[in-house]
């Protein structure tokens, strides 16, 4: 049989074999750094990353030879080479000159590693920029030395700035068009200081650089800047405190993002370390339960460790069987995390379509995972004046400040002492989609005050009393499709089998509870909501609840039932065609919307999005009230 070290494919896999090991001695145990660029369209970001690049000697040489051909076809730099192609992958990018997307390299020097995202400059991309600088410790702010300081210069430094950057750097390019003017120079960073002690900015570094003639970007000063005596950008990289210096001298955390069990002998909670060290012995609480222990052993895969520091994952044994699972915090005994369910934030908004006030998306912080409504802002922030504006939502790139609930306790730490506790985003519970980044602030303190307070007489012992099992029957559908004739209906048949219930019609509670809101999109939400607490309580109560509301968004539907004891939330979707409920018109509504009379009426100029799993449908074409009432009361049997 043939050699098979001989063939060609085989040596070729082992000579990337030896290179990637030589690599990975060579860097793995560097620092390392994450920062972002960013500023006005076209003042060279992709530029100074691609001769980051260069001068680094990340570049393989088929990408070099690629990156000429590149330059001479498509490049800005006539016979030069172009080193914004090393980063602007994207097509669209390369056709109009722009960033879209965040790109992210990687390159490393003798002393760090580094992971650079590349973000983009347009008002409209104002998210992505969010989602680059979420995650990095230090941001270089371009500033075309011919421009100087504009709108995207403020509004990318305040975005910075808000989402923790400490380190930033004031990156003066293209000072090859301004002749290496000193005075260009001092009078951009002057201008800048003035903007940057506007919103809080204690300190930055100003660095002259040219990016296309790589002046003062590993090596400084410059044959043409013989007037800095800075550090060059390379050097100020390798050399800027990182944030995971500062993590390890506050107090132990760990998120518990696992709880590791291979056998009945072995019981570990994984996770990383996010602030502070840990050593055997070490006493730990775990929050939000507040049960101490004492940590028994530090397990990695290479073995057990002395102690941890942030930034590594580990397993943690403990001495004692403590409840602790996914979610939950492993902490300093005397210094453990808070624990809400009311915050203000500041929110971020990133989908096309608007946040809704009070609607429940789901929370993810850390290995939390919790639902979240979100109330009206309580102003949102232009971003180019910084001024604080009037706001009942916040649109695609808004920035605002709120309050925000979630459906329990959390841990967490103000955004401004951690970023890891107290940095989350929101998720569309339908599509799954990120839809907004948020930052906390502090707890409210009304959440703080107020506490439950336990009762002896349980919801069991109310529904024993009444011999029945709490449900919450909730009728859906159009307005005229029949709900609450149905409803009403049902609870009179509910009656006479001698059961205790409360029906809560849509119009009815309008006229009370509900009597201040309208019927915008908002307003329906909160209507919603409002109804699904009452019902929730009469469910406490022992009552067999019935509802007749048009609830026209899934959403709010599915808050309602996440309100409810799994079982005791019976969705009933009344299936009326538009064009059947409007000729029925009892109240002359459609009429009314049809003449715009009426605004945001459900199935006319507002959606009515239909149940996907309603555990009962009723279609009232084919059936008659009785009919579908029979049909509610066979399903729902038995009620013990």
């Amino acid at each position: 049989m043939a050699d098979a070290s001989r063939h060609p494919t085989y040596q070729a896999d082992a000579l990337i074999a030896e290179d990637i090991e030589a690599y990975l001695e060579t860097h793995q145990n560097k620092q390392l750094l994450r920062f972002i660029t960013c500023g006005s369209v076209d003042d060279g970001k992709s530029t100074l990353i691609g001769r980051l690049l260069y001068d680094s000697k990340m570049i393989f040489e088929d990408q070099l030879a690629a990156l000429e051909s590149d330059s001479k076809k498509v490049g800005t730099q006539g016979q030069e080479i172009d080193f914004a192609l090393l980063v602007d992958g994207l097509a669209a990018e390369r056709e109009q000159g722009i960033t879209i997307d965040v790109a992210y390299r990687f390159f490393a020097t003798e002393k760090r590693k580094f992971i650079v995202a590349d973000c983009p400059g347009h008002e409209q991309y104002t998210r992505n920029m969010v989602t680059g600088a979420s995650t990095a410790d230090l941001a270089v702010i371009l500033v075309d030395a011919r421009k100087g300081v504009l709108v995207q210069t403020r509004r990318h430094s305040y975005i910075a700035h808000l989402l923790g950057i400490r380190h930033l750097v004031l990156a003066v390019n293209k000072m090859d068009l301004v002749d290496y003017d000193q005075g260009a120079f001092e009078r951009i960073v002057a201008d800048y200081r003035a903007f940057a002690a506007e919103i809080g900015i204690e300190s930055f570094t100003a660095i002259p650089i040219s990016g296309f003639k790589g002046d003062n970007i590993t090596d400084a000063p410059s044959a043409q800047t013989p007037w800095y005596s800075g550090p060059s950008l390379i050097h100020h990289l390798e050399t800027v405190e990182l944030a995971g210096t500062a993590a390890q001298a506050r107090s132990f955390r760990m998120p518990v993002q696992w709880v590791n069990r291979p056998n009945l002998d072995f019981r570990g909670f994984a996770g990383l370390i996010t602030d502070g060290s840990v050593k055997p012995g070490d006493k730990v609480r775990v929050v939000p339960a507040g049960k101490t222990s004492t940590v028994a052993s530090i397990v990695t895969f290479n073995g057990d460790l002395g102690e941890a520091v942030a930034g590594q994952s580990v397993t943690l044994t403990l001495a004692d069987e403590i409840d602790c699972s996914r979610g939950d915090m492993i902490a300093a005994a005397d210094d453990p995390p808070q624990v809400s369910d009311q915050f203000e934030v500041t929110i971020v908004w990133m989908s096309d379509e608007a946040l809704k006030p009070g609607r429940g998306y789901w929370l993810k912080l850390g290995t939390q995972t919790v639902t979240a409504s979100v109330a009206e802002p309580k102003y949102e922030i232009c971003v180019n004046s910084f001024e604080h504006l009037a706001a009942k939502t916040l649109e695609l790139n808004g920035i605002g400040v709120a309050e925000l609930r979630t459906d329990k306790p959390i841990v967490f730490e103000a955004y401004g002492t951690s970023r890891q506790l107290g940095g989350f985003i929101l998720i569309d519970k339908f599509t799954n989609a990120t839809v907004g980044a948020g930052m906390i602030h502090f707890s409210l303190r009304r959440a703080e005050n107020v506490h439950w307070q336990p009762t002896s007489i349980t919801r069991e012992d109310h529904a024993a009393l009444k011999n029945q099992k709490p449900r919450v029957l909730w009728f859906t559908g159009l307005s005229g499709s029949g709900k609450s004739t149905i409803a009403n209906e049902v609870e009179k048949r509910l009656n006479l089998m001698n059961r205790h219930t409360f029906l809560l019609d849509g119009d009815n509670v309008r006229h009370g509870l509900n009597r201040d809101l309208g019927f915008t999109e908002a307003d329906r939400i909160e209507n919603i909501r409002r109804i699904g607490e009452v019902a929730r309580l009469m469910a406490d109560a022992g009552l067999i609840v019935l509802t007749a509301f048009i609830s026209p968004f899934r959403a709010e539907r599915r808050l309602v039932r996440e309100m409810m004891p799994e079982g005791e939330f019976i969705e009933i979707f009344v299936d009326t065609p538009l064009s059947v409920a409007e000729a029925r018109d009892v109240k002359g509504l459609y009429k009314k919307a049809r003449e715009g009379q009426l605004k945001n009426f459900t199935g006319i100029d507002s959606p009515y999005e239909e149940p996907e799993a309603a555990e009962i449908r009723v279609n009232t074409v084919e059936m008659t009230v009785e009919e579908a009432a029979d049909h509610i009361i066979r399903q729902i049997l038995p009620l013990k």
